[in-house]
């Protein structure tokens, strides 16, 4: 018996999957005021995903981003568009935009300690 998947239908499962592993990491939300940090442990000093309320902008480490990107077999601008409609769901916010931060730019996932 062959199965046959479409494109459209491989992308929704992709989807799925990727949603379900966010899901499952279980992210403490750390709220500022202006942004929301998702981060995996209290006390991380760095986020993996970081939310702009005033925009709607999403940032998202390099490392999430590239590794649904291998995992999944999909380019990464599939992987942070994922990662941004994941984080509309979960907050119930627009993300209007999304963006990936190489390890260099790793100091704006920095989280404030005031």
């Amino acid at each position: 018996m062959k199965l046959v998947i479409t494109e459209n239908q491989k992308d929704k499962i992709i989807e799925k999957v990727i949603f379900k592993y966010l899901d499952r990491q279980n992210y403490n939300q750390i709220d500022t005021g202006d942004r929301i940090y998702f981060v995996k442990n209290i006390g991380d000093k760095y986020a993996e995903i970081r939310f702009d309320k005033s925009d709607g902008w999403c940032g998202i480490s390099y490392e999430l981003s590239s590794f649904f990107s291998s995992m999944m077999g999909i380019e990464e601008s599939d992987s942070e568009s994922i990662i941004g409609r994941w984080v509309e769901h979960t907050l119930q916010m627009e993300v209007k935009q999304t963006w990936t931060f190489v390890q260099r730019q790793q100091w704006r996932l920095n989280i404030p300690t005031w």
